[in-house]
């Protein structure tokens, strides 16, 4: 990692966060007296964006309305694309521990793998990445036949979100280290 953390820095960040769903792993790695993964350490050189990054998952990941399942296939499509080793590997483990088939994780994109709005939502993912501005009329029609308003809100966001992190992960070149297997 390109930046240097101080571990008391991050557990004091940290200490503000019990409870919070976002959360939930690195917490479970500072119980076993570890620190949290290296994103999330980077982040805690700057408490106020770890509040902001807190508020977002509640909000969008894990919380919000869309499926798990769907976004860690939203989340899992973007961070191949964009080659970010810590997310693509870590949101391959966080699919493990949460019970999606490997089958799933390794054969991402193949149909008889995804529902229908899973399906979307990754051609959905793609047009985004591939031209924001050019999203095909017919492709968001789809979306508007199998998603709410507020679920497209959602899920726009979160491809806008994993693709920010995406960039903060390779430019820092944040590392997971297989903390959550």
């Amino acid at each position: 990692m390109r930046v240097q953390i101080n571990p008391d820095q991050v557990k004091s960040s940290f200490s503000q966060f019990e409870g919070i769903s976002t959360f939930t792993e690195s917490l479970a790695l500072m119980e076993k007296g570890q620190l949290p993964v290296e994103m999330l350490q980077a982040i805690s050189l700057r408490p106020e964006i770890l509040k902001t990054f807190a508020s977002t998952g509640e909000s969008v990941y894990p919380g919000g309305l869309l499926e798990r399942s769907l976004k860690e296939k939203v989340i899992l499509k973007s961070s191949i694309k964009n080659n970010c080793q810590f997310c693509r590997d870590s949101h391959r483990s966080i699919m493990r521990q949460i019970g999606i088939p490997q089958i799933q994780i390794d054969k991402l994109e193949a149909s008889d793998n995804l529902t229908e709005r899973e399906q979307l939502a990754l051609a959905y993912t793609e047009a985004m990445m591939e031209d924001s501005n050019r999203v095909p009329d017919d492709l968001f029609n789809q979306l508007k036949e199998n998603f709410s308003d507020e679920e497209i809100v959602e899920l726009t966001f979160l491809v806008g979100f994993i693709n920010m992190l995406n960039m903060f992960n390779n430019a820092l070149q944040v590392t997971f280290h297989e903390e959550y297997a």
